[in-house]
């Protein structure tokens, strides 16, 4: 099988000729140390951080079966950036109605918009290119800043609806227009749950968010995979009536994959989920039992697609991450027989 047949036919549930290894970003120190040069620092988090053939040959060197191309929009926040790794969000700058004029979004309409995207899809070869956007829910929560979006959703409803309004309405057509390109995968990463569980209740998140989610599922017609970090099954009831195909990445701590997997395994892909702090912290004989156990658990009869619990962050190490990889090969070859 082609890397683009491997996780097709695992996003539909079915067994490939082996468990996909894929993730859905790879950071730039990590990318540097396998290709051996260096990349610019990107200022931002929504910005294609390599080009196509930096993409292809970092898949090649990692043995992954995906590139990820990354289209999302804009989120207005200060930024910040610890130890030389990448940036992250601080303080959100939308806090009132008068700040509105502040989110310009790219024109979803713009054919300009997509035609990187569609160079991408046309040059692509046989890897699984993923299309990584976000629906809409935690670019609000980051815009506006996770307290002042609490507080306001008691004391300031509409103006947390129209944030929302803005970044969901944006998604729904830049997805849309996405998929009418040939392209694999759809990945949107709104963070929706902590460890704990839903950052926002169960209730307020029917009520509020997933009218607008349904809105955006009307324009996929590709495999759609979900990613949120934290816990959520409390929302489950919710996201998978949307179609999704693949839920990412069932974060270690905060789900169980293998309860996912009897539980929803007959209509879900499940990705993941090797922990960041295995990967960072842990012996590579440790990561390649863990990696065993995952297919061993997960993997039969299809439907699972081997990643890290988020992503290749730069303080994972090479040596773990290429293990990771290499125990994927040696362990997820089909039918699984591991015992």
């Amino acid at each position: 099988m082609t890397s683009r047949e491997r996780v097709a036919t695992a996003l539909s549930g079915r067994e490939p000729d082996r468990v996909p290894f894929c993730e859905i970003g790879v950071d730039q120190e990590i990318a540097e140390q396998v290709l051996g040069r260096e990349f610019p620092r990107m200022p931002d988090l929504e910005t294609n951080p390599r080009g196509l053939q930096d993409e292809i040959e970092l898949a090649e060197r990692l043995r992954k079966d995906n590139i990820c191309y990354v289209l999302r929009a804009p989120v207005y926040t200060r930024r910040a950036r610890a130890g030389g790794g990448s940036p992250f969000y601080t303080e959100g700058l939308i806090r009132s109605e008068a700040d509105l004029d502040i989110i310009d979004l790219p024109d979803p309409q713009d054919d300009r918009l997509y035609e990187p995207l569609a160079e991408w899809a046309a040059n692509k070869g046989d890897l699984s290119l993923w299309m990584i956007t976000r629906q809409g829910l935690f670019p609000a929560m980051l815009s506006m800043g996770m307290e002042r979006f609490c507080i306001a959703l008691y004391e300031r409803r509409g103006f947390v609806e129209t944030v929302l309004d803005i970044y969901c309405d944006w998604a729904a057509e830049v997805m849309r227009r996405a998929c009418e390109l040939d392209i694999d995968v759809i990945c949107s990463t709104d963070d929706l749950a902590g460890k704990s569980g839903p950052l926002i209740s169960p209730e307020l998140f029917h009520e509020l968010v997933t009218p607008r989610f349904q809105a955006i599922a009307e324009g996929v017609s590709r495999p759609w995979v979900l990613h949120s970090d934290g816990n959520v099954v409390p929302l489950l009831d919710d996201l998978l009536p949307l179609g999704i195909d693949g839920l990412h990445p069932n974060e270690k701590g905060a789900m169980d994959i293998r309860w996912m997997k009897r539980e929803h395994g007959d209509r879900l892909c499940l990705l993941g989920n090797l922990d960041l702090n295995l990967l960072m912290l842990g012996s590579p004989e440790e990561v390649e039992a863990e990696v065993r156990g995952l297919i061993r658990d997960v993997a039969p009869g299809g439907g699972y697609i081997l990643t890290s619990g988020n992503s290749l962050a730069h303080y994972c190490t090479l040596e773990n991450i290429m293990t990771m990889s290499e125990a994927g090969r040696r362990y997820g070859t089909y039918p699984i027989e591991l015992m």
